[in-house]
């Protein structure tokens, strides 16, 4: 698996959409990880940090596209207000907690990341998410 992840901060789904065809660049403030998917993390994270289901979270359209086609191509989604608002509020042990779950999680499917890594993907995403939030922006993910 080799993708490219890019979690950055955009005031409007219209802005967010720019990035479609080279990723959000300096233009906004970002993270970049690689090789997991973005999309079912999302809804993982979700999931663990503010309860439901993953099947109902996909009934509802989650994660929300706001460009490209989730066709092997280019794609622009947006955080949930939940999920972003759940990051936000999370304590460091919380996250933690989270992070370690979600490395089980991945293991079950047969994809290997690492404790630390978990815990930085997720810790630095609600760094983010927080920024954004007093900014009154949103958290978008861009995948390649």
């Amino acid at each position: 698996m080799s993708i490219i992840v890019k979690f950055f901060v955009a005031p409007d789904d219209t802005s967010a959409s720019l990035a479609l065809q080279s990723g959000p660049g300096r233009a906004f403030e970002s993270l970049s990880f690689g090789n997991f998917d973005p999309e079912e993390a999302v809804l993982e994270w979700e999931c663990l940090l503010a309860g439901g289901s993953f099947e109902e979270l996909v009934e509802r359209g989650e994660p929300r596209i706001v460009a490209g086609q989730d066709n092997d191509g280019c794609v622009v989604f947006a955080l949930s207000p939940r999920l972003s608002a759940a990051l936000a509020d999370a304590e460091q042990a919380r996250l933690r907690d989270v992070a370690a779950s979600w490395t089980l999680l991945r293991a079950e499917d047969g994809e290997v990341i690492g404790t630390e890594i978990a815990d930085a993907i997720v810790g630095d995403l609600a760094a983010l998410v927080s920024s954004a939030r007093r900014r009154n922006q949103g958290v978008y993910c861009w995948v390649a």
